[in-house]
C-alpha cells in the first residue's frame, strides 16, 4: 500500500483520522470520543485482546456492558472507516499498512540516538518538533504514554543537537536545541545541549550567555543554581572562573 493511499492516525496535538487518497480525507469530526479511544488506545497499545480493551476503555461498567460497548463501537468505526482494524480472533490490532505519527516519532528518536547514525538519519523531523499526545484526555494510559513521548523526544533533541554540532551542522544543532528549550525552559540538560553546541562553534561569548540566562532564570523561578554538570561546561571560559570555581 502506498503512502498517500494509506490511513493515517495522528494523536499529537489531538487526534485526527485520514483515511487516505481513495477515500474522503479526515473523518475524526464524526466519530464520537469512545471511538476515538479505541482507535487511539490500538494505537499506542498495540494487538490487545478484545476483553482487556472494554475493560481499560469502559473501566467503570460491568464486564458485559463494556463488551456490548465494545461491539457498538467496533460496528460504527466499520461503518465510518471500513478496514482501518483488523478484528479477526479474539484480539484487535490497527490493519496493515496503517499510519500513526507516534511510531514515526519514535521510529525518529530512534534513528536520532542511534550510534552509528549517519547524515541522513541526523535530520529535525516534523515529528520531532512539537506535538503533545491527545491534549485534553485524562485516561491513564495516554497520561503514561504522553510522559513517556515527551521524555523521548526531548532526549532525542538533545543528542540530536550534540551529534550535529560534532559534525559542524551548528546551525541545524541550535535549531535541535532551542527546540528542547522551548518546549521545557527549566530543563537543565536542554540548555547543557545549547551552550555545548555554541562552545563547539567557538562562540564563548554565545555559551556564557546562555549559561547565564539559564542561571538567572533557575534562581528566580526555583530559587536554585545550575549542577556541576553544566557549570563544568563553561569554567574554562575567563569571564565565569570565579563564578564557576
Amino acid at each position: 500500500m502506498e503512502a498517500g493511499s494509506a490511513p493515517r492516525v495522528t494523536l499529537l496535538d489531538g487526534f485526527t483520522l485520514h483515511l487516505g487518497a481513495t477515500h474522503r480525507g479526515a473523518v475524526d469530526g464524526v466519530l464520537p470520543r469512545g471511538i476515538q479511544r479505541l482507535v487511539a488506545h490500538l494505537c499506542l497499545c498495540g494487538r490487545s485482546p478484545r476483553t482487556a480493551v472494554a475493560g481499560r476503555l469502559w473501566p467503570d461498567v460491568p464486564e458485559e456492558h463494556a463488551q456490548g460497548s465494545l461491539r457498538s463501537a467496533l460496528w460504527r468505526l466499520q461503518k465510518a472507516a471500513p478496514g482501518l482494524l483488523d478484528v479477526s480472533g479474539d484480539a484487535l490490532t490497527l490493519a496493515a499498512g496503517v499510519r500513526v505519527d507516534v511510531r514515526e516519532l519514535e521510529e525518529w528518536a530512534r534513528k536520532v540516538s542511534t550510534p552509528d547514525a549517519g547524515g541522513a538519519d541526523l535530520e529535525i523531523t516534523c515529528a520531532g518538533l512539537h506535538g503533545e499526545l491527545l491534549p485534553g484526555w485524562c485516561d491513564d494510559w495516554v497520561l503514561l504514554e504522553r510522559e513517556r513521548l515527551r521524555q523521548l523526544r526531548m532526549h532525542a533533541l538533545e543528542v540530536l543537537a550534540v551529534r550535529l554540532a560534532t559534525v559542524g551542522r551548528h546551525g541545524e544543532a541550535l535549531q535541535a536545541a532551542y527546540t528542547a528549550v522551548g518546549e521545557e525552559p527549566l530543563r537543565e540538560s536542554a540548555h547543557r545541549a545549547v551552550v555545548r553546541v555554541h562552545l563547539a562553534e567557538g562562540n564563548l561569548a554565545e555559551a556564557v550567555r546562555a549559561y547565564e540566562q539559564f542561571r538567572t532564570r533557575l534562581l528566580d523561578e526555583l530559587g536554585i543554581v545550575p549542577t556541576e554538570q553544566m557549570t563544568r561546561l563553561i569554567r574554562g571560559v575567563p569571564r565565569l572562573r570565579s563564578m564557576a570555581g
